[in-house]
């Protein structure tokens, strides 16, 4: 998987974009992860299967989500408290849980 994490100027976005390699080696995961910023998308530099978007940039969230569905990745807006993920794990999930269909459920018949 490639994730790429954005925030407006690509500094809290290289913590978090470390804290995710840091979580998916931990994981022996094949995943590699870039930081950067919203832009990143629109010029198709980086875009890989998920773009992490950082809390404070809510009001970007649509257009980061439309550039990213054009090439084929998944934009979701990480929660306030994302920076207290301090191993990655966290924010690891939100990625995976981007690009894995929910789960359905089937009820037995009783």
């Amino acid at each position: 998987m490639k994730i790429l994490v954005v925030c407006g100027a690509g500094a809290s976005s290289t913590f978090v974009a470390q804290r995710v390699r840091t979580a998916a080696q931990r994981e022996s995961r094949d995943v590699v992860v870039m930081a950067g910023t919203p832009g990143m998308v629109a010029a198709e530099v980086g875009t890989g299967d998920v773009v992490l978007v950082g809390p404070h940039l809510g009001l970007a969230l649509a257009g980061v989500q439309h550039d990213a569905a054009a090439r084929g990745a998944h934009a979701v807006l990480m929660p306030d408290d994302i920076f207290d993920d301090r191993d990655g794990s966290r924010a690891l999930s939100l990625a995976d849980e981007a690009v894995t269909p929910a789960a359905t459920t089937q009820r037995s018949p009783r």
